[in-house]
């Protein structure tokens, strides 16, 4: 049951916030980090670019959101008399770093050998996702409204499972005696809810007890995980570099079409992300207007770009995580907060070379165990199906990726194997490769058609199927691109899926009559 407050007793801070804010913090540097590599370490970006522009920039685009959504838990605490609200978590969407990074600033720069071009194509791209997303403000209210409350958790918990907390696990069973201490700090902490001595959050007790050891292993010559020599270089990023708008996001967009095709369905991604994101913050007892979300999202990539990060930011998933261990208005803010500081002081290689990673990644799989969970404590058990299907399609497109991974780390692709003989080895590339495309839209129209079937409301069913074809003959899901009839096989199928759903609810009406 909520706990009563009169407006007056709204707090900005609670101790439970530190839990929040540690597990939040974490979560956000660790992605600031890994951008950060990629930046410098695929896309060959100068430093200066990417610790005085794009970082900088991320340290406006990101406490934006969070000092807005901090405002908007806090309004909504007002309004509802409760003490137990909790904030939106907000960060640089994870998906998204790796899709610029990969499929659209890695290109640019292969093909013109300019780092600065695929700079501004990345910028460029950002922008159109902040339109994209701005524009799904005004139609994501409308599409939650009719959308169950399986489909969306359930195809959140698959990115949640997949993309947030598969690569961490499998990274932590690689140091395992490091890793699993953390991970069971983490477990007793917010899991079974044990006060730790001192009232020491669990996520910071996590990170320092990890990195720690690691230092002391590194110490006694047991590993060499931790490099001293990086520390004292870190130092050499050290300074304050604040951000400044430039014309390079219009330079960016001089050749757009090839951006579109990435942009538009990302985009879609983004918004129904956030369409899930609030759904599931809803089933934990705090329900935001969406739009207003979605404007936050929208306006903190424009604003990124324009300032000259290629990163979007969106709410994260996690809401129910952070609640459950306490976090209220403040651990989001300070996120934000202390975020800022870190980009515009040059801070994040110091962080990467002190705290191990291994330390941190057990908070993100705690993010999959608690999403995971609640798409199934929060949506009628009769629904459980319809779980299950929503989260299908993000596993294949999980698993495409990894295999994409192997195969060029062997030099080679699936187009030059072929899918014969991918086949022949029991790989089925190709239906893995059109289930997993655009995922997250995929498996919330496949959860709504189980689920509406579940209920035995056919023509529901028959328009979500119908939905899926339209969408599946423009390659917004399950197609390799963009285009007209761009999957024409699985476009049919979900026409005729519809014209089944239909039949059967005019079958059942007759019988009823």
């Amino acid at each position: 049951m909520a706990a009563a407050a009169s407006s007056q007793d709204v707090k900005w801070w609670v101790p439970g916030d530190w839990n929040g804010f540690f597990g939040l913090f974490t979560n956000v540097v660790l992605n600031v980090i890994v951008l950060t590599g990629l930046c410098l370490g695929v896309v060959q970006l100068p430093p200066d670019i990417v610790f005085g522009r794009i970082l900088p920039a991320l340290g406006i685009a990101l406490p934006l959101g969070n000092i807005y959504y901090a405002y908007l838990a806090w309004r909504l605490a007002k309004e509802t008399g409760r003490t137990d609200v909790t904030a939106m978590p907000y960060g640089p969407s994870v998906p998204h770093m790796f899709i610029v990074v990969f499929l659209i600033m890695l290109p640019t720069y292969l093909k013109t050998k300019d780092p600065i071009l695929a700079w501004q194509a990345g910028l460029a791209w950002c922008l159109i996702i902040g339109v994209i997303v701005l524009l799904g403000a005004f139609v994501g209210p409308t599409v939650r409204k009719y959308t169950p409350r399986a489909a969306m958790l359930g195809t959140l918990a698959g990115i949640s499972i997949t993309f947030i907390s598969m690569r961490p696990a499998f990274q932590m069973w690689e140091l395992p005696w490091i890793a699993f201490i953390s991970l069971g700090i983490v477990l007793i902490a917010w899991t079974a809810n044990v006060r730790l001595p001192g009232g020491l959050p669990g996520g910071l007790a996590a990170v320092i007890v990890g990195a720690v050891i690691a230092w002391i292993a590194t110490a006694l010559g047991l590993t060499d995980y931790m490099k001293p020599g990086a520390v004292s270089a870190s130092f050499d990023q050290f300074g304050i570099r604040l951000p400044t708008p430039s014309g390079d996001v219009l330079a960016g967009l001089a050749d757009i079409w090839p951006l579109l095709v990435t942009a538009i369905p990302l985009g879609i991604y983004n918004f129904t992300e956030a369409m899930n994101n609030v759904e599931s913050a809803s089933a934990a007892g705090d329900d935001y207007s969406l739009r207003k979300i979605l404007i936050a999202d929208g306006v903190g990539a424009v604003v990124g770009a324009a300032l000259g990060s290629p990163f979007p930011p969106a709410v994260y998933i996690g809401h129910p995580g952070w609640k459950q261990v306490g976090g209220r208005i403040g651990y989001s803010l300070a996120t934000g907060i202390v975020i800022a500081l870190v980009c515009f002081l040059g801070l994040t290689a110091l962080l990467l070379a002190v705290v191990p990673l291994v330390a941190i990644l057990p908070i993100l799989l705690y993010i999959g165990l608690v999403i995971g969970a609640q798409a199934f404590q929060a949506s009628p058990s009769a629904h459980a199906p319809a779980v299950v299907l929503a989260l299908v399609p993000n596993i294949a497109s999980w698993a495409q990726v990894n295999i994409d991974g192997a195969l060029a780390a062997a030099g080679t692709s699936a187009g030059q194997v072929g899918h014969d003989k991918l086949m022949g080895t029991g790989v089925v590339y190709r239906g893995m490769e059109l289930l997993g495309a655009g995922g997250i839209l995929a498996g919330m129209v496949l959860g709504a058609i189980a689920a509406y079937l579940i209920d035995r409301n056919f023509r529901y069913a028959a328009a979500y199927a119908l939905g899926g074809a339209i969408l599946c003959f423009f390659g917004i899901i399950h197609a390799p691109q963009l285009g007209l009839n761009a999957s024409p096989g699985v476009a049919l199928g979900y026409l005729l899926l519809a014209g089944i759903c239909f039949g059967a609810g005019m079958i059942e009406e007759r019988a009823k009559a």
